[in-house]
């Protein structure tokens, strides 16, 4: 059984799903991919079925009934994986926004390095990121600065969604408890790890915005990030 499965959340990414899937195949490393559609009208799934014939025994899809949020996306995807055998389970984006070739980066940093979770950083040297308005710039790293002073993690990059698992992390984080649905999400796994005292280590990366497709940012999921964060802090002081 391989040892390694990357989870690729989809919704409308018919324009990326095939050449992400074919780069991670084309990896040094052998790694599984595990593509999570929430029922994309623009045919994604279907083109994943297809590319299933040619990798029958590497590439996996499951199929919701609607969209409903990259946080729950991601935790059918982590009880998928831990039903199977896999050791090392990664977060990774389907617009080509996290490159492939790090893959191995952050795997090594869990399988060499004994982190049990390494994140794909944006700002751990500096600031990462291509093809992003400044304002955008100012908004992530204005949410990860923010994230910091109220959570007290030392994490650069809490918003990141480039990450590296090793199984014994999801197994002791109840996943049906986990709140949030977008960006905050990512904050809130981070969080549930840092209380179980997991060493978290941060890879710093190039992060370069999609080129094809749209955005799936809005106002509601920076607004869940902002209030959430001291929702899940204050929580956190009561033991609730």
């Amino acid at each position: 059984m391989q040892d390694a499965v990357v989870i690729i959340p989809t919704y409308n990414e018919i324009e990326n799903i095939e050449s992400i899937i074919e780069a991670v195949f084309k990896q040094e490393k052998a790694f599984h991919v595990l593509v999570v559609d929430d029922n994309s009208p623009d045919g994604t799934a279907k083109k994943v079925k297809e590319l299933q014939q040619k990798y029958s025994n590497s590439l996996f899809l499951e199929v919701r009934n609607k969209k409903s949020g990259l946080g729950t996306a991601y935790i059918h995807g982590f009880k998928w994986c831990l039903q199977r055998d896999y050791q090392y389970i990664f977060e990774m984006d389907a617009d080509f926004s996290h490159n492939p070739k790090d893959l191995i980066r952050l795997y090594n940093a869990c399988y060499i390095n004994g982190a049990d979770i390494s994140i794909g950083s944006r700002y751990v040297k500096g600031v990462n990121v291509v093809n992003w308005p400044l304002s955008r710039i100012i908004l992530s790293y204005g949410a990860s600065m923010y994230v910091r002073l109220i959570t007290g993690m030392r994490i650069k990059d809490s918003t990141a969604g480039f990450i590296c698992y090793q199984r014994e992390v999801l197994k002791n984080i109840n996943l049906d408890d986990i709140k949030f649905i977008g960006y905050a999400f990512q904050i809130e796994m981070k969080f549930k790890a840092y209380l179980k005292h997991f060493k978290i280590v941060e890879v710093p990366v190039i992060f370069t915005d999609r080129t094809k497709g749209q955005s799936k940012l809005s106002t509601g999921i920076i607004s869940e990030a902002i209030f959430g964060v001291i929702s899940m802090k204050l929580k956190s002081l009561f033991n609730k």
